[in-house]
């Protein structure tokens, strides 16, 4: 009986390896002409704000391996944002001069 009990066992788990071994990896990519444009805070806490505002090639790099964490392949564009890309996102709340937020950083995304 214990034997039949493991025989059963056995051929599970080498079916269910098996099954696993034949399932199409997938793996989650945007498509080329897919585009998307980030806003991030200036004051994320990270430190890339001078690389990806100065537009030299540190901001390239962060920008890029920003895109990459995000699905896409590269980043097309990046820098400070313009007033157009977040105007109506902050809250309305009163804002004192000492308490203005910095201005946010932008990167697009795509193929």
């Amino acid at each position: 009986m214990r034997r039949a009990v493991a025989l059963i066992g056995l051929f599970g788990i080498v079916g269910a390896g098996l099954s696993l071994s034949v399932l199409p990896t997938t793996r989650t990519n945007a498509a080329p002409s897919d585009q998307r444009t980030f806003l991030i805070p200036a004051g994320d806490g990270y430190g890339v704000a001078d690389c990806i505002s100065s537009k030299s090639e540190c901001g390239k790099i962060v920008a890029d391996a920003w895109c990459e964490a995000q699905g896409y392949a590269k980043a097309s564009s990046f820098g400070l944002a313009s007033r157009e890309d977040f105007t109506g996102s902050l809250s309305k709340a009163k804002v004192t001069p000492s308490a203005v937020p910095e201005q946010p950083l932008v990167i697009t995304c795509g193929g």
